[in-house]
């Protein structure tokens, strides 16, 4: 089950052995016993650990950015980048983590005394990661969770197993002890078993909608507080600028990053009608020629893009596009003549497939950008401050970025509404979440 197969060639590179039920119940034992050093060590002594695993990441940058290509096909440069990201993480919060979690002062009305929330660990967590991004997922899941005194389950990707058992040495020779950091190669029947398990205390999961659902429908009946960050649609709203090739070449970053395979970057070009054909020639021009020629993550991840792109191609969308499918290689395109009444609309492409829609006017663009399933994160590009505060108030996503694309940051909060999940990761909101905000009252 697990295994790095190289999607540039479609061959397995190595296997890796799924855990046992005693395996796995030795996991949980180990992060279970481990809250005891989560309870009683100081925030500072979790934040030299947290310095030194940031430390390690850029001591080993370019073992951990080859893991990634060779598991999942990302261009070194942009697997360099996420290791560089996953530095800047570990790093916040170790410069952070005493601030954000003293003691809250609050005003008392009801009588006398004093009171304030002391913030503390709730236990072992369980994180279920994804592979488009394998070091980073972990980091701002597991940075800001240990830095409180929780400590990690993690169960990655079966496709990065590689990439799991490297970073859990890392941790470990940064001083986390023995079940602070646990990594396990378990299946999802085995998953539906820890998360049930009284030991563990909630579940973060990044992944599809439908493993978000899945977890959270066990977790619910187990009454365990749950994170998901699922997937994304995110609309590039274009209503007005005075540089037209500045926009375009946003807008082809923010479509091309990790070859497209991002929850984040940008699916759907809403486009002012005055602007949209100028903006389409040049867009696909500048789309076609800035293509990385990486593969797709895998075979399978290029067919079931393969299959929703001729699907929209049949409901009468024109592809542009050069180059020919082959294996886990998709060539980039773009598809226009879309309307929010195309079933492709509505669902997320996972690759270098961008859409295009035509908006009438900035009602008509709101319209389009918010008439999806997902909202996790927006790009919206205009020259009058005005309508950028007004168009991203009613934007319906958990992020809004103004004429900016890769502008996310350790400190700044990541997350998303609607079907693309709930609950926020990095910055001041991100440690927050598993967190026993105990108030603590003195009457006398």
């Amino acid at each position: 089950m697990y295994a790095v197969t190289d999607p540039a060639t479609n061959t397995v590179v190595a296997t890796y052995p799924t855990a046992s039920d005693a395996e796995v119940d030795a996991a949980l034992t180990a992060a279970h016993s481990a809250t005891a050093w989560g309870r009683s060590s100081s925030v500072a002594e979790r934040s030299a650990a947290l310095r030194r695993l940031g430390d390690l990441h850029a001591e080993h940058r370019a073992e951990i950015a080859a893991g990634i290509v060779q598991e999942m096909g990302k261009p070194l440069p942009e697997a360099e980048g996420e290791v560089d990201f996953c530095i800047d993480i570990y790093h916040y919060y170790a410069d952070h983590a005493e601030a954000f979690l003293a003691d809250e002062p609050l005003a008392v009305t009801s009588g006398p005394g004093s009171a304030f929330v002391r913030r503390g660990p709730l236990g072992a967590l369980l994180g279920i990661m994804p592979w488009n991004f394998p070091a980073y997922q972990v980091a701002r899941f597991a940075a800001p969770n240990l830095a409180v005194g929780n400590t990690i389950v993690l169960k990655h990707a079966p496709q990065c197993p590689m990439t799991a058992a490297l970073l859990e040495r890392l941790f470990a020779a940064a001083g986390f002890p023995p079940g602070a950091y646990v990594n396990i190669y378990a299946t999802n029947e085995q998953i539906a078993d820890v998360i049930a398990d009284p030991r563990i205390q909630g579940v973060s999961l990044t992944g599809s909608e439908r493993a978000g659902a899945a977890v959270a429908e066990i977790a619910g009946r187990n009454l365990k507080k749950v994170v998901l960050e699922l997937g994304g649609s995110d609309p590039f709203i274009v209503l007005s600028t005075d540089d037209l090739d500045a926009v375009v070449e946003a807008a082809v970053a923010a479509r091309l990053d990790n070859t497209g395979q991002a929850c984040n970057a940008a699916k759907r070009f809403v486009v002012a009608a005055e602007l949209h054909d100028a903006f389409v020639e040049r867009f696909t021009a500048r789309l076609l020629a800035a293509q990385s020629g990486a593969p797709l993550s895998s075979v399978a991840a290029a067919q079931v893009l393969g299959r929703q792109v001729d699907a929209a191609v049949a409901e009468g969308a024109t592809l542009h596009s050069e180059g020919e499918r082959d294996g886990a290689y998709f060539p980039a395109g773009v598809l226009t003549g879309l309307t929010t009444e195309h079933v492709t609309a509505r669902q997320e492409l996972f690759g270098p497939v961008a859409m295009v829609f035509r908006a009438v006017d900035e009602e008509d663009a709101v319209r389009i950008a918010n008439d999806t399933p997902y909202g996790l994160g927006s790009y919206l590009f205009t020259n009058d401050p005005a309508q950028a505060e007004r168009v991203a108030d009613r934007i319906e996503a958990g992020m809004v970025f103004i004429n900016g694309v890769g502008a996310e940051g350790a400190e700044l909060p990541f997350g998303g509404i609607k079907r693309s999940g709930f609950g926020r990761e990095l910055g001041r909101l991100g440690i927050d979440e598993f967190v026993n905000k105990k108030l603590i009252r003195t009457v006398a």
